[in-house]
C-alpha cells in the first residue's frame, strides 16, 4: 500500500490546511508508536491541580507536636525565606485529626475521608522543596520547570516525546473549571515546543470547545477550504519554517476531527448510574458537580488514549486561588476538599477496576503548602504560603502505594530528610512513561533545552 506523505504533499501541490485534513483522515490507517528511551511502565499522566497550596499539615504531613506547642512563638531559628514567617509568628496546630489508613497505615487526616479510603494506592511525597512563596512562579515552577516561565508545559513534553495513541484527540488536554491558575496559560502552553502540543481546553460549564460543531452547509464550507487552500498557497512560498507550518497543519487536522470525537467524549450520559454515583456528578454542590464531571471525562480521555490530562480547581470565594487560604482556613479547606475530594479517589478507584491505574499516574498536587505558623489565632485564622516543605501524592504507574518519602521537621516547618525539587518528580514521571528527562530535548535558543535544564534526578525509592 502506499501513503501519501502530507509535507511532500503541501510542498508540491499546495493543498489547503482544510483540504489537507480531509485527505490525511481518508489515508491514514495507522498512528506510528511512539519510541520511548526505554521500556514503559505507564502511558498517561492525569495531574490533579490543587491551585493554592493546600496545608500539609492538615493533610498528609501530622504533626502532633505542633499541636502541642500551639500559640507558643516560632523564634528566629524557625523564619525563613521560603515562608511568610516572622519570629513573632505563633505555632498553629492541626485542624483535621489523623488516622492511619488502609493495610499500609498510611497517616491521612479527616479532611479527605474519601481520598484516604484509597491510602494503599498512594504514594506521598513529604519533603518537597519550592523556589519562592509565590502562587504565579511556584505554578510555573511546577508546570514548565522555571519560576519564570517562558518554556514548555510538562504536559507539552509529554505530547512531543509520545505523540497521541488517538488521530482524533489532542496527546494533551486541560480539564478547566472556569479559572485560569496564576501564571497564566503559560502553565499549559508549548512555549517554543511546535504548536499542536499546547493543551487544548475543555470546559465544564457550556459548550466543551468552541466552534467544534460544524455551522455551515456543504457549499460554504468548500468555499471556505478554497479560500484556505489559497491564503495556504502563498504563505508556503513566503516562508522556509516548515515547523510552524507542520504544526499548523496538525492543528486543523486535529479540529477537523475532534468534531467528531468531542460531543461522544464529553457527553457522560451513557455512564451507569453508580459511576455519576461513585464520581458525584448527581451532587447538588454546582462546584462538586462540574468538577466530578471533569474527573470523569479525564478517565474517558484516558480510555481512548490521551497521554496528559490536567484538572483545575474552581475559584468558589474572593481569594487569590483556591486553596490558598490566609484566613478562614477550616472553612474554606473544607470546603475545597467536599468539591474534589470524592471525585479524585472516585477517579483512582474506578481507573484501578477497569485495569487502568498500572498504566496512569495520577498526580496531586499544589504548587506550595502552607505555614504551620500564624500571625494570631483567631476564629478565622489561616496559613500563608511556605516551600521549605509540602506535600504532594502520586498514585499508579508503578509508583509505590501506602508509602510516605522524606520528611519535615517536628513542626513541618522545613525539610528533615530527602529533600526534593519538583524536577526530580518530573524526572520520576518521565522515567515511567519510559522517557529520559536528559535526552528528551529540543533545540532552542542555541542549545538543547529540556524541561528538568540542570535539575532532576529518578528518585527509585518512590517506584515499587
Amino acid at each position: 500500500m502506499t501513503y501519501i506523505d502530507r509535507r511532500q504533499l503541501l510542498k508540491d501541490v499546495s493543498m489547503g490546511f482544510g483540504m489537507l485534513a480531509f485527505s490525511s483522515l481518508a489515508t491514514r490507517t495507522s498512528l506510528a508508536q511512539p519510541t520511548t528511551h526505554f521500556p514503559a511502565r505507564a502511558k498517561h499522566v492525569i495531574l490533579c491541580f490543587m491551585d493554592g497550596g493546600p496545608s500539609h499539615v492538615d493533610t498528609f504531613d501530622p504533626k502532633p507536636e505542633l499541636t502541642k506547642q500551639e500559640g507558643k512563638a516560632i523564634g528566629n531559628e524557625n523564619v525563613s525565606v521560603l515562608s511568610q514567617s516572622a519570629a513573632s509568628r505563633v505555632w498553629l496546630g492541626e485542624r483535621w485529626k489523623f488516622r492511619s489508613r488502609g493495610n499500609s497505615g498510611l497517616p491521612v487526616s479527616d479532611l479527605l475521608p474519601h481520598i484516604a479510603s484509597m491510602a494503599d494506592d498512594l504514594c506521598v511525597v513529604r519533603s518537597l522543596v519550592g523556589k519562592q512563596p509565590l502562587h504565579g512562579q511556584q505554578a510555573l515552577l511546577m508546570h514548565t520547570g522555571r519560576e519564570t516561565g517562558r518554556a514548555p508545559s510538562w504536559g507539552s513534553w509529554v505530547s512531543y516525546g509520545l505523540g497521541s495513541e488517538n488521530e482524533n484527540l489532542p496527546s494533551y488536554v486541560l480539564l478547566n473549571n472556569d479559572w485560569i491558575p496564576n501564571g497564566g496559560y503559560e502553565n499549559f502552553g508549548s512555549a517554543f515546543l511546535p504548536a499542536n502540543h499546547a493543551a487544548t481546553m475543555l470546559r465544564a460549564k457550556g459548550t466543551p470547545v468552541d466552534n467544534i460543531v460544524g455551522s455551515d452547509p456543504p457549499a460554504i464550507q468548500e468555499q471556505k477550504l478554497a479560500l484556505l487552500k489559497d491564503q495556504d498557497l502563498r504563505f508556503s512560498s513566503q516562508t522556509s519554517q516548515e515547523t510552524v507550518i507542520e504544526a499548523a497543519i496538525k492543528n486543523y487536522e486535529k479540529a477537523f476531527s475532534m468534531q467528531a470525537s468531542i460531543p461522544g467524549l464529553a457527553d457522560l450520559s451513557d455512564e451507569p448510574e453508580y459511576i455519576h454515583r461513585l464520581y458525584g456528578t448527581n451532587s447538588n454542590n454546582e462546584f462538586q458537580k462540574y468538577y466530578a464531571m471533569q474527573c470523569l471525562r479525564a478517565r474517558r480521555l484516558v480510555e481512548r488514549g490521551v497521554r496528559f490530562i490536567e484538572i483545575t480547581c474552581p475559584l468558589t470565594h474572593v481569594n487569590n486561588s483556591p486553596w490558598d487560604q490566609h484566613g478562614n482556613l477550616v472553612k474554606h479547606h473544607n470546603e475545597n476538599a467536599l468539591i474534589t475530594d470524592q471525585s479524585v479517589a472516585a477517579l483512582i478507584k474506578d481507573l484501578k477496576q477497569r485495569g487502568l491505574l498500572d498504566e496512569t499516574i495520577v498526580i496531586w498536587a499544589g504548587e506550595m503548602g502552607r505555614t504551620p505558623h500564624t500571625p494570631k489565632i483567631t476564629e478565622t485564622v489561616g496559613r500563608d504560603h511556605h516551600v521549605n516543605g509540602y506535600s504532594i501524592f502520586l498514585a499508579g504507574g508503578g509508583f509505590k502505594g501506602g508509602s510516605a518519602y522524606g520528611s519535615t521537621d517536628e513542626f513541618g516547618n522545613s525539610v528533615a530528610e530527602n529533600p526534593l525539587l519538583i524536577q526530580d518528580i518530573h524526572a520520576t514521571v518521565f522515567h515511567q512513561l519510559g522517557l529520559d528527562h536528559e535526552r528528551l530535548t529540543y533545540r532552542f535558543g542555541g542549545r538543547d533545552v529540556s524541561l528538568t535544564d540542570v535539575h532532576g534526578h529518578i528518585v527509585t525509592d518512590l517506584l515499587s
